[in-house]
């Protein structure tokens, strides 16, 4: 699914060059829920711009589902976006006096989608993240953090990503609600077979991952399988 060869991801400031990723190579299969873990300025939010298509590389190439990502325009570089990437951000980034239900909607109401298709699919994704239906029409600010962070969750959800990339997902929640949101991308991947990426810096979050990418100074510097952490 991702192919990342030989990444290099290059800052100018005037005549001053700054290397944020050195040449960073890695497989992700299908279905595999990866952590990308690593101390602030090691690359690892850079890694997560490319992964996203969010940025270009300066060298090297990124191929996801068999396409070379590295060598696309903007455009097309929004379509992978919307077509193949589901984001989940740290600051959850909802719409504050919005429904969850319209909240989750809203990708598929710029996409034209039809109105009843639209409702339905938000509700799948809704629960297929773990949140309860008496909540679709709750306000997003009316909501406990772990609730607001299943309705991100569900958004990224809707278009039926085969990638799901969260960043620092659990960085604004306590630590029993980020079990649980964790537990949420556990079940969606081992249940749904959905494609798992998280970005994190700490190690309890990394351990609920099968496989941790340890990244330091722009670096893969180790690639470990089968760490868990089971609730």
């Amino acid at each position: 699914m991702i192919e990342i060869k030989n990444i290099v991801k290059t800052y100018k400031t005037g005549d001053i060059e700054f290397n944020a990723l050195n040449g960073v190579s890695f497989t992700i299969n299908d279905g595999e829920f990866v952590a990308i873990m690593g101390p602030s300025g090691s690359g690892k939010s850079t890694l997560m711009h490319i992964l996203g298509a969010l940025d270009s590389p300066t060298g090297g190439t990124y191929f996801l589902d068999g396409k070379d990502v590295s060598t696309l325009s903007d455009d097309q570089l929004a379509d992978i976006r919307k077509d193949k990437i589901g984001f989940v951000f740290q600051s959850f980034n909802l719409l504050p006096r919005t429904t969850v239900l319209r909240n989750v909607m809203l990708p598929l109401i710029y996409e034209g989608v039809a109105s009843e298709e639209r409702e339905k699919r938000a509700k799948e994704a809704l629960a297929s993240a773990g949140l309860d239906e008496s909540h679709f029409t709750h306000l997003s600010n009316q909501l406990s953090g772990g609730q607001i962070q299943r309705v991100a969750i569900a958004r990224a959800l809707v278009n039926n990503p085969t990638l799901i990339l969260a960043d620092e997902p659990t960085g604004n929640l306590d630590t029993k609600t980020g079990e649980i949101v964790l537990e949420t991308f556990r079940k969606l991947n081992k249940e749904l077979g959905r494609t798992v990426v998280l970005i994190t810096h700490e190690q309890d979050v990394a351990e609920h991952a099968d496989r941790v990418l340890f990244i330091r100074d722009g670096l893969l510097i180790e690639d470990k399988k089968k760490i868990h952490k089971h609730i």
